[in-house]
């Protein structure tokens, strides 16, 4: 194949053993497909996260946690009978909802707005999957996933760098930005040089024209409501109120609310749209704004992860930064705000709209990822 030097460059010796986390998916199966070729000895890995203790129903909306768990197993089952390679189904459903579900529900009653992709990858996907398929007794020396991102080691640093995938659209770099060095020296992204692209007709060539034209999961839940998580008692309504206290209307819970929302806020009257600026959740209330109310020019990232460098710059760096999935990295400085780096101040060159407190902001200098912190506010 004409990218085959591309490929060969991230993947380890023939011979190797490598289990890939597969979800039944184009990426996955293509990223078993490769490693198969280049001579690997491959076994496959599924996660089992659903166990029925949320009242979804199987709509058809694709996700990572929901009834259609079985049949999304049961297709990486047939491709990894297809590629004749051992299969093996993890059941961590436990694990999934202490560290990820009841995390998403304290952030939202918080009034912030988590990433669960980004908690996951590093607690699930690479953290506990690993552990317990190693513990199963099944033997491997490196674990791969269908990620568009790349891993590169730095003999200078002595350090393993996370960079962006070369498909800069389906970059996934930012999900990972809190994975540590001892997680990305076992890590294999077979698909980092790669664009969605090659790998839709490369399943085609390889015999996997179903997955070739599959849509993909969307969210982390199947479902287009997240209230399905909490409890009616949990879910009170309330005042929304404008920037001065002044109320304007009623919301029926701080968890049906995110900073930059503009449907479905209630709020009648003639000028200029309101948009949710903030969340109150001691006196549970949604505020809102015109629409450059928010736009801000800083904020405070705490919790912060070092993953391509040893810790925060002890002197101010510019960078690029992202505060959310779909936003383009915008040029900022970043200063360390503690002695220990786990908190830095982001100032941007541009006021950004709707920096969201909870959502994961990811650093970069040009494609090196270089770490990540969990937003707690922002400033004008």
């Amino acid at each position: 194949m004409e990218f085959e030097k591309q490929v060969l460059d991230l993947l380890p010796p023939p011979g190797t053993k490598v289990a890939v986390g597969m979800s039944g998916g184009v990426d996955s199966s293509m990223a078993v497909w490769l490693l198969k070729q280049r001579g690997c000895e491959v076994i496959g890995l599924t996660m089992s996260l659903w166990n029925n203790q949320f009242p979804l129903q199987d709509t058809g909306v694709k996700g990572c946690f929901g009834p259609g768990e079985e049949q999304e197993i049961e297709m990486a089952q047939s491709v990894a009978k297809q590629l004749e390679i051992p299969f093996h189904v993890i059941p961590l459903a436990d694990e999934y909802n202490k560290a990820v579900l009841e995390y998403f529900r304290q952030e939202y009653l918080g009034g912030r707005t988590p990433n669960p992709c980004v908690r996951c990858n590093r607690t699930i996907k690479f953290g506990f999957l690993i552990e317990r398929a190693e513990k199963a007794g099944i033997p491997f020396d490196y674990f791969a996933t269908g990620h568009y991102a790349r891993i590169h080691f730095d003999p200078v640093q002595n350090r393993y760098l996370l960079l962006r995938g070369i498909d800069l659209e389906k970059d996934q770099s930012y999900f990972l930005a809190m994975l540590q060095q001892e997680q990305l020296k076992k890590i294999v992204f077979p698909l980092g040089n790669l664009t969605k692209s090659q790998i839709r007709h490369l399943a085609r060539s390889a015999g996997f024209p179903q997955l070739a034209e599959q849509s993909e999961s969307q969210d982390f839940l199947e479902s287009n409501k997240y209230d399905v998580l909490f409890r009616e008692e949990e879910v009170k309504g309330g005042d929304i109120v404008d920037e001065n206290g002044h109320i304007l209307g009623k919301h029926h819970g701080i968890i049906h609310y995110t900073i930059g929302q503009r449907k479905g806020l209630g709020i009648g009257g003639a000028g200029e749209p309101y948009y949710v600026i903030g969340l109150d959740p001691i006196n549970n209330r949604v505020i809102v704004g015109r629409k450059p109310a928010l736009l801000k020019q800083a904020m405070k990232v705490i919790d912060c992860n070092w993953v391509s460098i040893p810790d925060a710059p002890d002197m101010p760096m510019k960078i690029h930064c992202k505060i959310r999935l779909r936003h383009e990295p915008a040029s900022a400085q970043l200063e360390k705000a503690d002695e220990h780096g786990k908190m830095v101040r982001v100032t941007f060159d541009e006021p950004q709209s709707a920096i969201t407190p909870g959502q994961t902001a990811v650093f970069y200098d040009n494609d090196i990822v270089l770490g990540a912190g969990t937003i707690d506010s922002a400033e004008k």
